[in-house]
């Protein structure tokens, strides 16, 4: 009898501390917006009203200087692994529905799926106990059932596994999926934003037990097309008839005045393929002005979004213990390249489109202030993120509604997840070889303490590439065959190239990223011996 209550007593104890432990590590919301510039929410100098930002950040910080992997699919990978996109195997883009083979080039890194030699967050995550759900774009592999996100370690999804499609009506190659199903065009009064939200909220509730949570809410706004509510769009009514000139000022001059941007920063030159305000004619200044007021308001139903799960967390009592993570996947959208957006005014909020009905370069380049380039590019303008952590349990008072400014990148989120849930990334996962992350964890800043530096930072997407080290910062474009130099320290709008000044420190930066290159799959980019591209 006596052994059977000591056996008892030893069964409610690991019990009781599993049960502490399980509650002790925080749920992880981790949430990102699709195309969306530096400086369009307004706790990054907008405009744009978004207060349940605002309301993490104020309770959380903020990273001035992180970085993102400069376009959609790249980042996502780097993102979801831990790893550098074309370790992951997807160093271009992703297979698509009608393109299912353009991006399979025959080498490791450009294969456009996630590989198995790689893990996700919620392959990690769920190893150690935690549920692990996802609503919203996958864009990571599309073309077989193992290559979606519930064989890549999450319990439940919904969502579109493609790169783009329609607010008001997924379909066809870019319709809608539920677990491993494919649905059928959603009828009625139907917006992605919410319906990802929604979604979110519904596993969250769905769940039963006690164990924390992985949550991964990956919008596609305000990714083209140009689709929002009325009632979102009538919000900005005007706002935008002073123009993209006017519009950048503006936002650095609240960027000063939050602290976002130093002393040292100047407000980077329009780009040179975008004119003057002022040189536009009535007619275009009218249209090009309602093509950000819808674009503004895909933005605001981000926010209104992120408070319908900030209102769920608190009404299960579990704000306090949940890091949530806020960041965009790239500088804001140029795409098609064109000065006044792509397709007509006409074609906005039109159901049956999902094609590329944009802002255009203008606005792109505004979303982005202070810095230069946008979207795919690798200067400040087409890697830099607006970064918020918030966790109420987990940050001291006193680093609340504060600002890091330490250079931080993709490959860092890994390590912090890892870190907050005492979980191990594993060396083989389901008999693969996985590759060793590179990235370090951001959880002392929650205590104020000061990061380690980055000895050397990477980035590579379609031929741009840039490596930092410190404040030193080397660029090349595709179209380039030399590099650029920047010290960031005094000039992060890169306008003044100093590759002659400094030839030493230049020769430093493209030696590591050429080594960098060779051993992270960027080269060869194709299996043909008899290519002879500049890369």
């Amino acid at each position: 009898m006596q052994k059977t209550k000591l056996l008892l007593c030893s069964i409610t104890l690991l019990l009781s501390s599993l049960f502490s432990f399980s509650q002790q590590r925080p749920n992880i919301v981790l949430i990102m917006a699709d195309d969306m510039g530096y400086s369009d929410i307004s706790c990054f100098g907008s405009e744009i009203p978004t207060p349940n930002l605002d309301r993490l950040a104020s309770k959380g910080i903020r990273f001035t200087q992180f970085y993102n992997g400069a376009r959609c699919c790249p980042t996502r990978a780097s993102l979801l692994t831990g790893l550098f996109p074309h370790q992951a195997g997807i160093g271009q883009m992703t297979e698509g529905a009608a393109d299912t083979s353009a991006y399979h080039w025959g080498t490791p890194g450009y294969q456009g799926y996630l590989n198995r030699n790689c893990v996700t967050l919620a392959e990690v995550l769920g190893s150690t106990g935690y549920h692990t759900y996802m609503s919203g774009k996958w864009h990571v592999g599309m073309q077989r059932e193992e290559r979606w996100p519930l064989q890549r370690g999450f319990e439940k999804y919904y969502g579109i596994l493609e790169g783009a499609t329609s607010y008001l009506k997924p379909q066809g190659g870019r319709g809608l999926w539920y677990m491993n199903t494919k649905l059928p065009p959603p009828q009625g009064n139907y917006y992605t934003t919410d319906a990802f939200t929604d979604s979110a909220i519904a596993f969250l509730q769905e769940q039963k037990d006690n164990k924390p949570f992985f949550l991964y809410l990956a919008f596609n706004a305000p990714h083209w097309p140009l689709q929002a509510k009325p009632q979102d769009i009538r919000k900005f009514e005007g706002v935008y008839d002073k123009g993209w000139d006017k519009i950048r000022e503006e936002r650095f001059a609240r960027q000063q005045q939050m602290g976002i941007v130093d002393a040292h920063t100047k407000l980077s030159r329009r780009d040179t393929a975008v004119r003057a305000w002022d040189a536009l004619t009535a007619a275009e200044k009218k249209d090009v002005a309602y093509r950000m007021q819808v674009y503004a308001a895909q933005v605001s139903c981000i926010d209104e979004n992120v408070g319908k799960v900030i209102a769920a967390l608190e009404k299960k009592g579990q704000l306090d213990n949940t890091l949530i993570i806020f960041l965009s996947d790239n500088g804001a959208c140029p795409e098609p390249y064109k000065e006044l957006g792509g397709g007509a005014v006409s074609d906005i909020n039109n159901p049956e489109l999902s094609g590329a009905i944009s802002y255009g370069m203008g606005w792109a380049n505004a979303s982005n202030t202070p810095y230069r380039k946008w979207k795919r590019e690798t200067e400040e303008g087409g890697i830099s993120a607006p970064f918020i952590m918030c966790w109420p349990k987990g940050i001291g008072a006193k680093e609340e509604n504060t600002i890091v400014t330490t250079p931080s990148y993709l490959p860092d989120i890994m390590p912090t997840f890892i870190d907050v849930a005492k979980a191990k990334y594993p060396a083989v996962y389901k008999g693969h070889s996985i590759y060793p992350i590179t990235g370090r964890s951001l959880a002392p800043v929650f205590k104020g303490d000061t990061l380690s530096a980055h000895a050397y930072m990477y980035w590579e997407h379609e031929s741009w590439q840039a490596v930092r080290r410190g404040n030193w910062k080397a660029v090349k474009d595709k179209k380039g065959t030399t590099w650029s130099l920047y010290d960031l320290s005094a000039d992060r709008d890169e306008e003044h190239n100093l590759a002659n000044e400094q030839a030493a420190i230049l020769n430093d930066l493209v030696t590591h990223w050429n080594d960098w290159a060779k051993n992270s799959f960027v080269f060869p980019k194709h299996a043909d011996p008899d290519d002879k591209r500049v890369e």
